[in-house]
């Protein structure tokens, strides 16, 4: 009876350690909301302006995705990880755009395998870069697509001719494909993440490639973060009045350089943020080279309630002429641990040739002022 009864402990506790060594989850997010523009654009580059806009719209906090990771403990403190993460939208169902013009992707946030230890970690595949999380952690608003760094960030991109067709933008990149990113482990609130991306082009053994540096401090409330981010033969695609889509060939030439600087700090329940960062082509700096401002101040009202607001100015350092200012204030209230709600005006400043706008998705025309205001619903699982 005894070793019956050990035999049986013992088939329980392998059970247990196996069901700890490996798992799998899936996971993701919907984000829906009403959109109330005073002048859209039918693209980033249009200087026509069609008028007012009321919609249904996705992504008022953040895009809405969908994915499944998993973790596999091999031993020692290491681990296996995969991660496949696609955006989608919730409107109509339609998954997120990928790195060619036109072309919907299943997976086109993430798609990694890696391995995690005491070292730190290293993934392969597509994936956001770490120069993305470094400008989230040093902004007030975050990374939201409604009045953000990461709006302002496009605005660099649109001034410089993005097309907005694709992922592949001129300055940085928010994700690369073909990418190593090693991340290192948190020393004294000190963390370290190098990327290289081989370009994969028969005999340009620089086309296409991307390397990036990211440094970040966070202790005592303070978030620190500095940027270094270069490609080669970045966003390589040119899109026609007729929709065709001519494609450049990859030379290695150097045509993304960006540096970003930030800096949050929180007390209590008081944020403050600013950056500092520039975007240029080293291959054509007459051409393409632009500076980036924020500011931010937010205050967390409540457990439930925070209120945030951000400044984003942007220059064309050739151009003086060409600037664009953007002012975004939102609020979000916790339903519950899942659910989100939130409320957020901004409003964009255009002069010259700049299209910054104020959400993702919805265009400014190029040199036209614009009002937004946004109000919905978001839900995690």
């Amino acid at each position: 009876m005894k070793l019956k009864v050990i035999v049986a402990a013992t088939f329980v506790a392998w059970a247990a350690v196996a069901h700890a060594q490996s798992s799998v989850t899936l996971y993701g997010a919907i984000d829906t909301g009403l959109l109330y523009q005073s002048t859209n654009a039918p693209n980033f580059q249009s200087k026509l302006n069609l008028g007012h806009v009321y919609e249904l719209k996705d992504s008022g906090i953040l895009p809405s995705y969908w994915g499944l990771k998993g973790t596999e403990d091999i031993g020692g403190g290491y681990k296996v990880n995969f991660r496949l993460q696609g955006a989608f939208t919730s409107t109509n169902g339609k998954f997120g755009l990928g790195d060619t013009p036109g072309s919907a992707t299943i997976f086109n946030q993430q798609a990694t395998l890696g391995v995690s230890g005491p070292f730190g970690s290293i993934d392969a595949g597509r994936q956001i870069t770490p120069m993305i999380y470094a400008m989230a952690d040093t902004d007030v608003r975050n990374f939201r697509y409604f009045g953000s760094i990461f709006t302002a960030w496009l605005g660099l991109g649109q001034a410089a001719g993005w097309q907005g067709t694709s992922t592949n933008g001129p300055f940085g990149a928010l994700y690369d494909s073909n990418a190593i990113v090693y991340q290192s482990p948190k020393f004294y609130g000190v963390s370290l993440a190098l990327e290289y991306a081989p370009g994969g082009v028969p005999g340009q053994f620089q086309g296409g490639t991307r390397e990036s540096a990211v440094l970040r401090y966070s202790n005592y409330g303070l978030n620190l973060s500095a940027v270094y981010y270069n490609g080669h033969d970045t966003n390589p695609f040119t899109t026609t009045p007729t929709g065709a889509v001519i494609t450049a060939p990859s030379t290695g030439l150097d045509n993304n350089r960006f540096y970003y600087f930030g800096a949050m700090y929180t007390f209590h329940d008081l944020s403050v943020s600013t950056s500092y960062s520039i975007g240029k082509n080293p291959a054509n700096s007459g051409q393409d080279d632009f500076e980036m401002i924020s500011g931010g101040l937010g205050y967390q009202f409540t457990p439930f309630l925070k209120v945030t607001s951000g400044f984003y100015y942007l220059k064309d350092r050739n151009v003086s002429s060409n600037q664009s200012d953007l002012y975004a204030v939102g609020a979000e209230y916790s339903l519950s641990k899942s659910t989100l709600a939130y409320v957020q005006v901004g409003h964009v400043n255009n002069r010259g040739k700049m299209s910054q706008t104020i959400t993702y998705g919805a265009p400014v025309p190029e040199g036209t002022s614009s009002t937004a205001a946004m109000i919905g619903i978001r839900h995690t699982f």
